[in-house]
């Protein structure tokens, strides 16, 4: 029994001329094509409506049904298939409405069949071979990244790594790479790394014994800001809460077409919480700062009221230590209608020469996959979790927020106060009752843990943190673990694996976005 055939792909070429085409057919064939010849429109509707195919090639100007008329009722028929359409005109209406009308591609005649070749190669083999090439050059830099990975780093050499690997995950997400798999790999390799370069680093760069330290959370506005301000530039600065520099990039791709945009990373004072993180950046202090010179605006771990409401207050005491005279406004944006609602009253912002816009979607969405059946199910990976953040940025009003802004002459800075990371592996941990419930760090007293499991800070004072109790320790996750107790250990690790936390140490929450744009038409 003869074997069939296996053809690289199945085309219809639609052309009243198609007799003439014998030598592009042939040349197609040579190349694995099986290829359907149809002379008029409606002989190719009546196959389109039998028969599958992987593109089909259309003739602009036929008698009878045109390939306008054959192009809409093909779409009709099969709305994905690939149309390239083939003409010998040059007029710009035809090309934009065959465009309007969503071909793939556009060919002018007499067509060369290398043309029509790489037309199929993007079209229809597209996907493979973006994955080989990708595949290909990440096996190739995977030996480097392996060995860069085990040297002995500075701070801007990790934040490269991570940009890296970032850059590798979202190529190979996006072609659905098998090698997915060998990265996620290398990331918990280089995420162990890091743990054990923050642990010998991080006291020196907090109390100033280390010359060569990252930008932290506390020096972002006086910083990167002040200077701007001092320049005569009005600014918005825009925090969305716990956006992590991938999804940061998924974003960017919907802002490209308005601003140009300059990176930059900088690293989140620990623990990677809003509490911490956060009110550093608003007060432009570390936590012990805060408590130590405004008690009344800093919320100890114990207390129940919300540690992230003094925000406001903390941003006019960072203005006037810093005698700034720039007239400010700072808004935070819960939910939809919060954003609706600052979109309308936009106009009394743009009087302003600074505002500051907290927005708290991205830490709801983070929580929610916690706590409900569907966020469960909607988040189930890193793929996406990035997706839903693309989905809810291009769908809400927040980008319609940017566009305000970029016409208001505003310089724009979006930051974060911390990332978060996929949890997997449980460190047990025993505390009493006052213990802190987050699930990548705990304050307490009398803590029981292995030490190899955690990072100990014994004296919070040498990190600019405040020590509940004369002998609170803070201990931290590193990499993909997380805390959980011996009672009830399966369930509660079974309930939380797999789940997006922050808190602890990792590139994903430490190595985080700061991004200055302008508009492009400025």
């Amino acid at each position: 029994m003869e074997d069939k055939k296996i053809y690289n792909g199945r085309l219809l070429w639609v052309d009243d001329e198609i007799e003439m085409l014998r030598a592009q057919i042939i040349f197609l064939e040579s190349k694995g094509y099986e290829v359907v010849k149809a002379s008029n429109g409606s002989d190719a509707i009546d196959l389109c409506s039998e028969e599958n195919f992987d593109l089909i090639l259309l003739d602009e100007n036929m008698p009878g049904l045109n390939g306008l008329e054959t192009l809409q009722r093909i779409k009709d028929l099969h709305p994905a298939v690939p149309v390239v359409m083939v003409t010998k005109s040059e007029e710009e209406d035809i090309m934009n409405q065959a465009i309007g009308s969503k071909i793939a591609d556009y060919l002018i005649k007499p067509v060369n069949p290398h043309q029509i070749l790489l037309s199929l190669k993007k079209n229809i083999h597209r996907k493979e071979i973006q994955t080989e090439i990708a595949q290909t050059s990440y096996r190739e830099e995977f030996g480097k990244l392996g060995m860069k990975i085990n040297e002995d780093l500075t701070w801007r050499e990790w934040t490269e790594v991570y940009k890296r690997l970032v850059y590798w995950e979202l190529e190979l997400s996006e072609v659905g790479s098998e090698m997915s798999e060998m990265l996620k790999m290398q990331k918990q390799e280089a995420n162990n790394l890091f743990e054990k370069f923050i642990r010998k680093h991080y006291e020196g760069w907090i109390d100033g014994s280390i010359d060569d330290r990252p930008l932290t959370s506390n020096q972002v506005i006086s910083k990167r800001i002040f200077p701007l301000l001092s320049q005569g530039e009005k600014v918005f600065l825009i925090i969305i809460d716990n956006l992590r520099y991938d999804q940061w990039r998924t974003i960017m791709r919907e802002l490209s077409d308005i601003f140009t945009i300059n990176e930059e990373l900088y690293y989140s004072i620990l623990p990677t919480v809003t509490q911490y993180a956060r009110n550093a950046i608003c007060a432009g202090l570390m936590p012990l700062q805060i408590q130590e010179m405004y008690p009344d605006l800093w919320v100890d771990e114990d207390e129940d009221e919300g540690k992230n409401l003094n925000e406001g207050q903390l941003i006019r005491t960072l203005m006037e230590r810093y005698r700034r005279k720039e007239t400010y406004a700072y808004h935070k944006i819960n939910d939809s209608t919060g954003a609706d609602r600052l979109l309308g009253q936009f106009n009394r912002l743009a009087g302003n020469q600074f505002n500051i816009l907290v927005i708290n979607f991205i830490d709801i969405i983070s929580h929610a996959r916690n706590e409900r059946q569907m966020m469960h199910e909607l988040v189930g990976n890193e793929a996406a979790y990035r997706s839903i953040t693309s989905s809810w940025f291009h769908n809400s009003s927040i980008r319609d927020l940017f566009e305000q802004i970029a016409q208001s002459g505003y310089k724009v800075i979006v930051t974060t106060d911390h990332g978060s990371i996929r949890v997997q592996d449980p460190v047990k941990i025993v505390g009493t009752k006052e213990t802190t419930t987050n699930l990548r760090y705990k304050v307490g007293r009398n803590l029981s843990y292995k030490a190899k499991d955690v990072m100990e800070l014994k004296n919070p004072k040498r990190v600019g943190l405040p020590a509940p109790n004369i002998s609170s320790t803070y201990v931290l996750c590193g990499g993909d673990r997380f805390f959980a107790y011996p009672n009830n250990f399966n369930y509660y690790v079974t309930y939380y694996r797999n789940t997006f936390q922050h808190g602890g140490i990792s590139m994903e929450e430490m190595i985080i976005p700061l991004i200055t744009m302008e508009n492009k038409m400025k």
